[in-house]
């Protein structure tokens, strides 16, 4: 096991295009840390900068305690330590299972019997016993993605990174390869960095999950902690679907004008313009015939219904547990809480008069 810590990371493209802006970020010893965000967040560049197929053009990256990037070092890709897996598992399908895993032994210049006996194991751990002499063609593609994932830790890495690496997959096999990979991974006390564009699978697998957009980390936190307070309108809207609103907060209350919505705010929130943002678990719809919302569209969960609601000119989404209720339904809403943010002025006249 080991961390990785980025210090002040800046990536710059060809042209002067930033890539990554000012990334401090560290991952313990065992963490599972997910990184998500819209494409072109950033996600996968830090990543590749993890890697090694990416330098800096400022700042350092450190796995345990090495610099690997920064200053007048940087290591190559291969010399890291690291197990990578891609969203295409790349299984060469010229070679047989065990040849595909044995490679980094083999490059490391491991002794034949040593290798012989860690393919074994190692395939033995990814649920492959017995698969080393056979074709790749014959295996599903869930069966690839394990031999990519034995080839990735056969070595015994310091970080196993993954990119993507079940988005390629179909359900219910990428299901039940998330709970196959979160189990191993901790079993071996893996230190693990996982891309993915899927925001389900991050909260469900990680210890913490990392927030981006345009470059910059957005905010860090448990799956818990992003649900019950997203330090930001962006966070709660992209990760929770969250549907946000303008409007003004006076004497602890959030209103949107004419808008019937009111809601009470956190302590501390200033008087003055701001933005709630309002999760679809956070709603609560009754069937209300002369009610001030429809409902626009509903579809069917193993849970209840997501629906979408006009209320008053303001769509919104929300999850409802209970009877379905059908596209064009009269109902009442009740916004049961919000995470509400002041605007940049707000927020700069309350910290003038906390110092006046």
């Amino acid at each position: 096991m080991t961390s990785v810590t980025l210090d002040s990371v800046f990536v710059r493209f060809p042209g002067g295009n930033l890539g990554l802006q000012d990334i401090d970020l560290r991952i313990d010893d065992g963490e599972f840390l997910a990184l998500v965000g819209p494409s072109g967040s950033g996600k996968t560049t830090l990543l590749r900068s993890i890697a090694g197929f990416v330098e800096p053009a400022s700042g350092h990256v450190l796995i345990g305690d090495r610099v690997v990037a920064g200053g007048k070092a940087f290591v190559p890709p291969e010399k890291r330590g690291l197990g990578m897996v891609f969203q295409q598992h790349a299984v060469w399908p010229h070679w047989t299972v065990g040849r595909n895993v044995e490679y980094p032994l083999k490059r490391a210049g491991i002794a034949r019997d040593e290798r012989r006996r860690r393919v074994s194991e190692t395939l033995e751990t990814v649920g492959l016993a017995g698969y080393d002499g056979r074709d790749p063609s014959t295996l599903s593609g869930g069966q690839r993605q394990r031999v990519a994932l034995a080839r990735a830790i056969v070595a015994r890495p310091d970080v196993l990174l993954l990119d993507e690496a079940l988005s390629a997959l179909d359900e219910p096999l990428r299901d039940r390869l998330r709970l196959e990979l979160h189990a191993l991974t901790r079993e071996l006390g893996l230190t693990v960095i996982h891309v993915t564009h899927d925001r389900a699978e991050a909260l469900a697998l990680a210890d913490r999950v990392a927030v981006l957009d345009e470059g910059r980390i957005q905010q860090v936190g448990t799956p818990e902690e992003l649900l019950a307070a997203p330090g930001s309108p962006f966070v709660a809207e992209f990760l929770s679907d969250a549907t946000l609103v303008d409007g003004r907060v006076a004497e602890g209350v959030f209103g949107a004008g004419d808008h019937p919505l009111s809601v009470p705010c956190a302590v501390g929130v200033p008087d003055g313009d701001a933005r709630a943002a309002i999760a679809p678990g956070a709603v609560r719809v009754v069937p209300d015939a002369v009610g001030d919302a429809s409902i626009r569209s509903s579809l069917f969960t193993p849970s209840g219904s997501d629906l979408v609601v006009d209320w008053a000119g303001l769509r919104m989404r929300v999850h409802h547990t209970g009877p379905r209720l059908r596209a064009g339904e009269r109902v009442r809403v009740e916004v049961e809480r919000a995470s509400v943010y002041p605007s940049v002025a707000s927020a700069a006249r309350s910290a003038e008069r906390v110092s006046a």
